[in-house]
């Protein structure tokens, strides 16, 4: 008999003599010292799955975590037009800080597309507003996959910009929604 098995044999005897010294009768004391030595087995790998679980990602934040800038954009995208408002993607280059804009005219949403795995600055909320008028917006949101400093949430409320954080992207198409209601009819 192996080490482990007499400690669990040694666990589940003194669990039932415990309980019968408790005044427990005979069978349920029995039933605790068959009981006791599998719960003991059984809790550090409860415990172990139970905090392997807490830290991980679910299917959509392993989605998320796994795409490049681009592709954020493009998931972006594709929630935007699934509130049914068109939707453009400017170029790569010289688009003045606005990676997507959404709506029909006059009220458009210029969107700043941020995919970090830090906290977005003041600058994409500097960029995005400076670029609105560029692009005929009236609107202006800086989405991104983690969160944002203290200083761009101060901005983006100065110049009624909307940020939607990590924490925020499943309610992106709600938020999208509200912003374009005026023009869906």
């Amino acid at each position: 008999m192996g080490t482990k098995a007499k400690v669990y044999l040694a666990v589940g005897i003194a669990a039932g003599a415990a309980a019968h010294l408790c005044g427990v009768a005979i069978p349920l004391s029995f039933a605790v010292g068959v009981v006791a030595p599998v719960v003991l087995a059984a809790t550090p790998r409860f415990l172990l799955a139970t905090v392997r679980g807490a830290f991980t990602p679910g299917p959509r934040e392993a989605a998320e975590s796994a795409m490049t800038g681009m592709e954020f954009e493009d998931h972006v995208a594709r929630i935007a037009r699934g509130c049914g408002v068109p939707v453009i993607m400017t170029a790569v280059t010289g688009d003045w800080g606005v990676d997507l804009i959404v709506g029909k005219r006059p009220d458009r949403v210029a969107v700043q597309c941020k995919r970090q795995s830090r906290p977005v600055g003041a600058g994409a909320v500097q960029e995005v507003v400076a670029g609105a008028p560029m692009h005929g917006c009236s609107k202006t949101m800086v989405v991104t996959n983690h969160g944002f400093t203290p200083a761009a949430i101060k901005l983006a409320e100065l110049h009624g910009c909307e940020l939607v954080d990590g924490a925020e992207l499943p309610r992106l198409r709600s938020i999208l929604r509200r912003l374009t209601a005026q023009e869906v009819s």
